[in-house]
């Protein structure tokens, strides 16, 4: 598993997340329902917390294991509230993979399915180097093909912007979500 680590000033209060992942979405699922991410695991676990931005990558399918005890060891010491873009998308996934149920006091996007492309546009944020601009699905397909160093770059940027988001703009409830086993 690879690490990427470097000081970001001014540091914010709490943490931001952002997960990197394989699989699909579960559509027969309704939006609030946790098992549309059932078959998600994450790749790449992201965060920016107390000045410092940490990624944590598996370099391949084998390495995930390795990556989810990462995620259950870290969350230990990471300090609330936690943030992200569409925390719907992260807490399912640290459900399902992690078995972990995250209180994401703060949402980024002001409105479910809201595009962080558009976001970073309309308030005019950096790219930050993000190789995929702000394609996710690219991201998947890089880390797949073993480019892990454009895939980290792709996390980082994604926190970064989301830095400049809630710096710009600020945060919103986070939209409700059951959580389900099958």
């Amino acid at each position: 598993m690879r690490k990427y680590e470097e000081s970001i000033k001014p540091p914010i209060q709490g943490t931001i997340i952002d997960i990197e992942s394989i699989g699909d979405f579960n559509n027969h699922y309704p939006d609030d329902d946790s098992r549309q991410y059932s078959d998600i695991q994450p790749v790449i676990f992201g965060y920016l917390s107390e000045g410092i931005l940490v990624i944590y990558c598996a370099e391949n399918k084998d390495e995930k294991s390795c990556l989810i005890q990462q995620i259950k060891d870290e969350f230990q010491q990471l300090p609330s509230p936690y943030y992200a873009f569409n925390s719907r998308f992260e807490r399912g996934v640290l459900f399902h993979s992690c078995d972990m149920i995250i209180n994401f006091e703060c949402e980024l996007n002001m409105m479910s399915r809201e595009k962080k492309k558009y976001t970073v546009q309309s308030l005019g944020i950096d790219n930050y180097d993000d190789p995929f601009y702000d394609n996710g699905y690219q991201c998947l397909i890089s880390w797949e093909n073993g480019d892990i160093e454009s895939a980290i770059k792709h996390n980082r940027s994604c926190l970064l912007k989301e830095r400049e988001i809630l710096r710009k703009r600020g945060f919103r409830e986070p939209d409700k979500m059951i959580f389900n086993y099958y």
